[in-house]
């Protein structure tokens, strides 16, 4: 039986523009190059019917899009017809005229997360803040927050992220991944003084 979750790594001519709108689409998805070109040519062969069956899951993989895009809820299903509680009364002043319609609720304004705590990045002699939900780091300039300007780190290497109070580190499916402890990750909660290697580039982290 064939391996599905196996990879190999390919080179491949393509065309500037296509290139240029993949960039971009990953910039706007939060994932790598090779996640979406894999995703591309998955759908592409289910559509000339030539899909195979779905790889099985590794429990101890986190699927990428646990932390990206969490799924959303299905909406509320209406009951059916005599059950439940009855539907409410129109407004008659609005049908006679007598009167506005009453106002739409007005929803309550977003604010910022309340007790965030403040996560500091030591990287080449340099601190920096890290005080939004997603900072990536890489080699694409355009679209990192942190650039490392070497050809054996990947466009968008890794990302940092804020969910439910704690911080977390992604692999972001690298070529190189990320080294902790002189093992290769895909994820981690960020702990005081974690330190995690992206080939010989370290990046250790703080709360002070």
């Amino acid at each position: 039986m064939t391996d599905q979750n196996r990879k190999t790594l390919r080179s491949f001519y393509c065309r500037d523009y296509l290139w240029e709108l993949f960039e971009v689409m990953t910039r706007d998805l939060g994932c790598s190059m090779d996640y979406l070109i894999n995703e591309a040519m998955r759908h592409y062969a289910r559509s000339r019917n030539y899909s195979l069956a779905a790889p099985p899951q590794d429990p101890g993989r986190m699927p990428y899009d646990s932390f990206e895009q969490p799924p959303r809820a299905a909406p509320p299903q209406a009951p059916p017809m005599g059950m439940g509680r009855p539907p409410p009364l129109p407004d008659r002043r609005h049908q006679q005229g007598h009167g506005m319609p009453p106002p739409a609720p007005m929803q309550p304004p977003m604010h910022a997360e309340v007790g965030r705590p403040p996560l500091f990045l030591l990287f080449n002699g340099q601190r920096y803040r890290i005080d939004k939900d997603k900072f990536v780091i890489g080699r694409g300039s355009q679209m990192t927050d942190l650039t490392i300007r070497d050809g054996n780190i990947s466009r968008k290497h890794c990302i940092v992220m804020h969910r439910s109070g704690n911080y977390f580190i992604k692999d972001l499916d690298s070529t190189n991944g990320i080294e902790y402890n002189g093992k290769r990750i895909e994820h981690k909660r960020i702990e005081e003084g974690d330190t995690f290697y992206l080939c010989d580039y370290e990046l250790r982290f703080t709360y002070r």
